[in-house]
C-alpha cells in the first residue's frame, strides 16, 4: 500500500471505533489517508481522534463555517486511489445505491473516478431486508466492491450477519485489492463490445440485441487492474466508468474488423466480446426503400471474421479470447470455434440460461481453454463475471 491514496468514509455506526485502528494500519503500511465523516459518525468517534491518526484534517461539511475552507468532493475523488466506506450504514448504502447526494460523503461517491469499496455494518434484520439486498445488488452492478459483514454478536445483542469485520481483515482485503489492481499493469488490452449495425438503406439496418454491458464491464475491470485499454464499441447507450480507456466507436462489422486488425498489432491481450453480424446486405440502398405490394428480398453476404483473422496473425506472446453465444450443443460448438480460430480461451454462454446474455445485468458463463480445461460459473452480475474472466487471463500459463 506504499504511496496509495485512500479516502475513508466513516458513517454513523457503533462500529465506527474500528476505523481508528484501520487508519493506523493504513498509515503503517505507507498509505496516505483522508477522512470524510458524516454528522452521525461524530457521535461515535471524534474528528480530533481521526485527524490525529490520519495526520490530515477531517472533512464533514462542504465548507468550514469558521474559516470558509472549501472541501471539494471533486478534488477528493480525483486524489484517491480508492474510496473506502467503513463502516457503511444501511442509510448511507441506500443513498449511494440511489444516487442521493445530500452530504459530502455521498457526493464524493458520485464524483469519484476511483474504485469504491464498502463495508456494511448493521443489525442482522436490516442486513437481510429485501430493500438492503436490492441496494447492495445495485452497488455491485455499478462495480462497487463489497466486503461482506461477519456473523457474530451484534450491538443489539442478537447473533447474526451484520458485524463489521475486524480492521485486520479489512487491511488484508485492501492489500489484496491493490495487488489485484496492478495485476495487468503495463498490459495493452484490446476489447470489442456491443452490436454491429448492417445498413439496408439510410433508415434501416440488420442488428442484434447486444447492450455492450459485458464488454464494457471487461474494459472497466482491465482498467482497474492497471491495463491500458482500447475498447472498440458498436452502437450502445453506456459509457466506461474508468478514465484510462480509449474508445473507438464503430457501426458496421467491417468498421469493427478494420479497427481490430489495426489495434491488435500492439495488444498483449484481445477479448472479442462484441456481437458482430455474420452477414451484411450485398447492396445498400442510397435512398429509403419504399413500401410496395411485393415482398423485399435481401441478398446477404458473409462479413469478415474478426476472430479467425486475429487467430491467424496471433503471436506467441499474445492472448486471444473469444465469446460464443449458443442455443444448442453449446459446449461442442464452442470447442470447435476455439480450435478453428486459434483462440486461447472461449467464453461460452447460452440463450437457454435465464437472466443471461443480451440486455441483462447478469450472465452465466463457462470458460474453456485450449488445454481442454472447462470452468463453469454460476449466474453472476456482469462485473463479477468480468473479474472471473480477467482472473483466468492473468493466471494463465501456456
Amino acid at each position: 500500500m506504499q504511496g496509495k491514496h485512500i479516502v475513508l468514509g466513516i458513517t454513523g455506526s457503533i462500529a465506527a471505533y474500528k476505523a481508528a485502528y484501520l487508519v493506523r494500519g493504513f498509515i503503517k503500511k505507507g498509505a496516505e489517508v483522508k477522512i470524510i465523516m458524516t454528522e452521525n459518525a461524530k457521535q461515535f468517534i471524534t474528528p480530533l481522534t481521526m485527524a490525529t491518526l490520519s495526520q490530515n484534517p477531517i472533512a464533514v461539511e462542504f465548507f468550514d463555517p469558521t474559516n470558509g475552507e472549501w472541501h471539494s468532493h471533486v478534488k477528493l475523488g480525483l486524489w484517491a486511489d480508492v474510496f473506502l466506506v467503513a463502516p457503511a450504514t444501511a442509510n448511507t448504502l441506500g443513498k449511494m445505491a440511489n444516487g442521493i447526494a445530500d452530504n459530502l460523503l455521498t457526493t464524493t461517491f458520485l464524483s469519484a473516478k476511483c474504485p469504491t469499496v464498502v463495508v456494511p455494518a448493521m443489525d442482522v434484520d436490516m442486513y437481510s431486508h429485501p430493500a438492503m439486498r436490492n441496494n447492495l445488488n445495485a452497488l455491485r452492478n455499478m462495480g462497487v466492491g463489497i466486503l461482506e459483514p461477519e456473523t457474530g454478536e451484534l450491538a443489539s445483542g442478537l447473533l447474526g450477519k451484520g458485524r463489521m469485520p475486524e480492521p485486520e481483515t479489512i487491511l488484508e482485503y485492501m492489500e489484496s485489492f491493490f495487488n489485484k489492481e496492478q495485476s495487468m499493469s503495463k498490459k495493452k488490452v484490446l476489447i470489442t463490445a456491443g452490436p454491429t449495425y448492417e445498413k439496408i438503406d439510410p433508415v434501416r439496418f440488420i442488428g442484434n440485441y447486444s447492450s455492450g454491458k459485458m464488454g464494457y464491464a471487461l474494459a472497466d475491470e482491465c482498467a482497474k487492474q492497471g491495463a491500458e485499454v482500447c475498447l472498440i464499441s458498436g452502437p450502445v447507450s453506456i459509457k466506461p466508468t474508468q478514465n484510462n480507456i480509449k474508445v473507438i466507436s464503430v457501426e458496421s462489422a467491417n468498421e469493427m474488423y478494420t479497427a481490430a486488425i489495426e489495434q491488435f498489432q500492439q495488444a498483449d491481450i484481445a477479448i472479442l466480446c462484441a456481437a458482430v453480424a455474420d452477414f451484411t446486405p450485398e447492396n445498400k440502398a442510397d435512398n429509403k426503400i419504399k413500401r410496395g405490394k411485393d415482398g423485399l428480398t435481401l441478398n446477404l453476404i458473409p462479413t469478415q471474421d474478426i476472430a479467425a483473422e486475429l487467430g491467424k496473425s496471433k503471436k506467441s506472446n499474445q492472448i486471444l479470447v473469444g465469446f460464443a453465444l449458443e442455443t444448442n450443443n453449446e459446449t461442442a460448438h464452442a470447442i470447435d470455434k476455439l480450435k478453428r480460430k486459434n483462440l486461447d480461451f472461449i467464453v461460452l454462454n447460452s440463450l437457454n440460461d435465464e437472466k443471461s446474455c443480451f440486455g441483462h445485468d447478469t450472465n452465466k458463463v463457462c470458460i474453456i481453454d485450449k488445454k481442454g480445461e472447462i470452468n463453469n460459473f454460476p449466474l453472476k452480475n456482469k462485473q463479477e463475471v468480468a473479474k472471473d474472466i480477467i482472473n483466468k487471463i492473468t493466471t494463465w500459463k501456456d
